[in-house]
Parts: structure tokens; sequence; C-alpha cells
């Protein structure tokens, strides 16, 4: 009868262990006891009836103490567990409102090209607060002499004749139908010489555009953040803004927005050829860049849409960055060329290729003149495909200028619709200096600036002229329109100049405008027939 009742203790005590903690030194005092004894008898004898209560005694004497420490225990771990559920309470609820945000306020209505007015607003406050710092600026240039002054845009005043006019601001008058060669001519190409060497037209068109007044950003040249304790102050918030609030949303939008240009162009292209999967591209792609352009806070201004580029035609438009493509594909989906690339930008272009014609050329063949054009001319030729978007000046320019395009682009045929893009510098650097920051780290910095806005125009179509204009010509015009149209400085130096060097034809070019003006035209213009023909 007692090996029964204590075996029953036994059980007892294994039961309550698997279901409460607190009875674990319970089981770890009755596994101690040498059951095997229990089993031959040794122990169950009348004299151990005493001991056995003893025993008992101190088994619930372990057990009330094991409960009081696994009380205490539960106690101090309630605060820990309230707090833990406190802050996950916390992070859930700021992930739902951060998600309806982006959803609901931004996906949306950038789906269906709708404007909620939140961007304006934003705009219009920032335009205030950087009024109120150029005057703080200001003020304090007056009060502090040490304070740094920009500098002006060029600080070379140059002049506006030609090589022929200014040579002859040097020397006397001569007769240019005898010619002969003064020394005086050499003072003109040092002053040439030196005025590129202290403020080159090229070099200067691939740095950072200099604002006039600080915008607020640590990246300017100019350190004017600690003129006064309230501009440091709103800089500080500013800095707040920037990177705890718009970088992550502006991540987050274009994580969405390139996810679904990847998975949507690759349903879309799954479809036959119809004009159903011609709109549905259309369609992703317009969501995509919409998406991406509002997380960007962009405020792009589309003027003259009535010139917009039609399907069959060329677009051609002035380079700052790799968000001109996005800036213009929010108002109509166009065809890329390009160059085929690897890692995440290749497996985005495989993807929009399936649902869209976009050009994209291996490099091999960009290095084949021919088979470029004869593409670009197939494409053109196909009066139903999207308008094909071109960057003649083949590199990305600071904005205050538009450089040489190049020819090829206009060797096509068809009609040219010119497009101008100006950024507004006070809100961010649009410029991607290639040589300087990679694509990450430009990224980085466009969703740190304040915001993105820029003006597009569309300009009238143009074509080639009959009366014997050809394609650099042709280049040169819609350079030049482009240039009047953005406020731009028009030059006709080459961007491939940012990473080669001087091509021979220039340097040739100026020695030809020389002789000219010492033997005559005519004995030049047979100079150079000899020379081709060698």
């Amino acid at each position: 009868m007692l090996f029964v009742d204590y075996t029953d203790c036994c059980v007892r005590g294994v039961t309550e262990a698997q279901h409460n903690r607190s009875n674990i030194t319970v089981c770890a005092f009755l596994a101690q006891l040498d059951v095997r004894k229990l089993l031959q008898g040794r122990v169950f004898s009348q004299s151990t009836d005493s001991a056995l209560d003893e025993e008992l005694q101190d088994v619930t004497f372990h057990t009330a103490a094991s409960q009081q420490r696994s009380g205490d225990d539960v106690t101090s771990e309630l605060p820990q567990l309230s707090v833990m559920e406190g802050l996950w309470c916390v992070a859930a609820g700021v992930f739902q409102v951060w998600m309806f945000v982006v959803v609901f306020l931004i996906m949306l209505p950038a789906m269906f090209g709708v404007s909620l007015g939140v961007t304006g607003v934003y705009i219009q406050v920032l335009v205030k607060i950087l009024e109120w710092a150029t005057i703080r600026i200001q003020r304090g240039q007056k009060e502090q002499p040490g304070v740094p002054v920009p500098l002006p845009a060029g600080i070379i005043e140059r002049a506006a004749g030609s090589m022929e006019e200014e040579m002859g601001q040097l020397q006397s008058p001569r007769s240019l139908e005898g010619g002969h060669f003064a020394l005086s001519d050499a003072f003109y190409f040092y002053k040439k010489g030196m005025e590129s060497i202290v403020d080159d037209q090229v070099i200067q068109r691939f740095s950072s555009e200099e604002l006039a007044s600080w915008n607020l950003l640590t990246r300017t040249n100019q350190n004017f953040r600690y003129i006064s304790l309230r501009l440091t102050v709103i800089w500080g918030l500013g800095v707040f803004v920037r990177y705890c609030i718009l970088l992550p949303l502006r991540m987050t939008l274009a994580i969405i927005g390139l996810s679904w240009l990847v998975v949507g162009t690759t349903l879309v292209g799954c479809l036959p050829d119809s004009s159903v999967k011609d709109w549905l591209s259309e369609l992703v792609h317009l969501t995509c860049y919409r998406i991406c352009a509002r997380g960007l806070s962009a405020t792009i201004h589309y003027h003259n849409r009535e010139n917009k580029p039609q399907k069959g035609g060329i677009c051609v438009a002035n380079h700052t960055t790799p968000i001109d493509m996005v800036i213009l594909a929010n108002d109509g989906c166009y065809a890329m060329v390009g160059q085929v690339h690897g890692g995440l930008l290749g497996v985005l272009q495989r993807s929009m290729v399936r649902s869209c014609p976009h050009v994209w050329f291996e490099r091999s063949e960009m290095k084949d003149r021919h088979a470029v054009t004869s593409r670009l001319r197939a494409h053109v030729a196909a009066k139903t495909k999207l308008p094909i978007l071109i960057f003649p000046e083949g590199t990305c320019i600071n904005n205050t200028s538009v450089m040489m395009f190049k020819k090829g682009s206009f060797e096509i045929g068809g009609t040219v619709h010119p497009v101008a893009i100006k950024y507004d510098p006070r809100f961010g650097d649009a410029f991607w200096n290639s040589s300087k920051y990679n694509t990450v780290s430009y990224l980085l910095r466009t969703m740190t600036s304040w915001a993105v806005v820029v003006n597009v125009w569309y300009l009238p179509p143009m074509t080639l002229q009959q009366d014997g204009e050809d394609a650099a010509q042709f280049a040169d015009r819609v350079k030049s329109a482009i240039a009047r149209r953005g406020g731009l400085l028009d030059l006709a130096w080459d961007g491939g100049l940012k990473r080669a060097k001087v091509k021979d034809s220039l340097k040739e070019e100026q020695q030809r405008m020389y002789s000219s003006i010492i033997v005559g035209q005519r004995a030049v213009e047979g100079w150079s027939e000899d020379t081709e023909q060698q």
C-alpha cells in the first residue's frame, strides 16, 4: 500500500512538472530517490513510515519555496513582457500608417496620374525657407566680413568676336588679299590659352553648378551653415527630415516601382503581339515611372504639349542625369536606346524589352556605326512603334549648357522632336558626375536632396533641310534651338573631352581658320583638298 501511494506521488509530481515549471524542484527531488531500492523492498518497512513522512514534508517545503521563487521571477518578467508588447504594438502601428501613406496617398494617385497637392505645398514651404536663409546669409555677410562670398559663374570676360576681329584689335589693319604674318598674332593664341587654363569652358561643365546662395545642403561648396544659431538649427532639422523621413520613403517607392517594372513587363511579355499587349506595356511603364518620380518628390512642369513626340519619330534632348528618362517617360512612353549591361540594370533591360521594342546594343555593335544606324532606321520606319529617345551629347552635362550633338542620331532620317530639360538647382544638384560618383552614390545623393523640380519644353518638330544641309549642320541647328528654349549656354565642344584628348580635327580647324586669314580662303580650301587626297 505504501509502495502504491509513493508511486502515485511520483506520477502526480511528474504530471504537475509538465504543466507548471514551479514543480521542477519536486521532480528533481523525487528523481534523486533510488527507485531500485524501492522495488527491492529495502525501504518499504514499517519502520520507515516516519522517515517517509519527513521526506514528504521536505518535498512540500521545497515545493513551496520553488513556487515562491517562480512567482518572484514571473513578477519581475511581467514589466519586460509588457514593454516588449508595447514596442511591437507601436512598430505595427507605424508600419500600418507607413503602408497607408505609401499605397493610398502616393502609389494609387501616381498610377492614375493624379496629384493630391502635397508635393506642391512642400515645394512652397521649401521656397519660403530658402528665401529666409538667403536673406539671413546676406545679412551675415555684412555683419561678418570673414564669411565667404560665392564666386560669380565666370571669372573671364570672353570676347564675342571672331578670330579675325580679335586679331585686328591686337595689330594695325592689314590687307587680307595680300596677307602677311605678324608676330603679334601669337598674342591671340596666348590669350586664348590663358583663358582656357584659368576658366576652361569644357572642364567646368562636368562639375556641379555653383549656386548664388546656400540651399541648406552640406554638399554645397560654400560653408554657410555657421552664420547663426537659427540657421544651424534649420539645417539640423533639414538633415533629420531628409535622412530619417524622405530617404526611407523614397527607397520604399523606388523598390516598389522597380519591382513592378520587372514583374509587370515580364507578365506582359508573355502575351502575343497585339494592340492589347502594347496598351498594357505602356500602362506598366507609365505606372512604374510615375511611382519612381513620386519617390523623388519630383515636380515636373511640361510646356507646349501639342509638340509631344509622335510614334515613328525621334526624340532628342539635352542630358543631365539618368533621371531624364524617368522625367520624360512620366508624360509618355519611349523606346530606349542604349548598351546592354549586366547586374540589376541588365535584369531591368531584359524584362523591359520583352514587352516594349527597346533598342539595346551589345558592346561590339556599338563600335559598328552602320549596324547601329540600320537598326534605328528599321525602328523609325515602323510608324506604329514608340518614338526613340536619344541623348545626342553622349554624356551628362551639369545643366548649365548644351555641348556638341553627335551627328549619328541625325543620319537616321525621319522627324526629330527636340526637347529641352532644365532643372532647378535650388532644391538639389541633378547632375551626375559619373567620374566621381557611382550609380549607388548618385542615387543616394538624389534621394537625400530636397526635391527634383524640372521644366520640360516640347519644341516644334524639325527635319533635315533640302538646301544641302548635312547631318552635322542639322545637329547644330537642333542643339541651338534646345539651348535657346532651356536658357542654356550653347557650346561647340564635344562632351567626349570629359575622358578623351582633344581630337586632331579640332586643332586642324583652328589652324585652317588662321591660315584663311593669312593666305586667303581659296588657298586654304585647296590645301585641305590636297591633304584629304593624301
